[in-house]
């Protein structure tokens, strides 16, 4: 079984991201290897007191150009491709959310 990862990332850090995830086991479909899919977008979010960011200040709503980026991965490596993601994600708390598939 195969499921989805979907995760919110920098256009300057989105190859970075998804070549740690393909090196990790994901973006294979079938007889086809280093498969994802990625739409740009904005995102936006407000540092905490606490927070690090990475881009902007603590206490200052920042807007990002990102990227959506979605590739399957099979679902007994889900703890590998998560580490991996938040290993090689440039930012203290990365977006993402997975996907359970249940079709092929």
């Amino acid at each position: 079984m195969q499921d989805v990862l979907v995760f919110f990332v920098p256009e300057a850090d989105r190859d970075r991201v998804l070549n740690g995830l393909f090196e990790a086991g994901a973006g294979t479909i079938g007889d086809y290897d280093r498969c994802a899919f990625w739409s740009a977008g904005t995102g936006q979010f407000l540092p905490g007191r606490d927070a690090n960011p990475t881009i902007g200040e603590s206490g200052q709503i920042e807007m990002v150009a990102e990227y959506r980026v979605e590739v399957r991965y099979p679902r007994n490596l889900r703890d590998r491709i998560i580490a991996t993601l938040e290993q090689n994600h440039p930012y203290e708390e990365p977006a993402y959310y997975t996907i359970e598939v249940t079709q092929k």
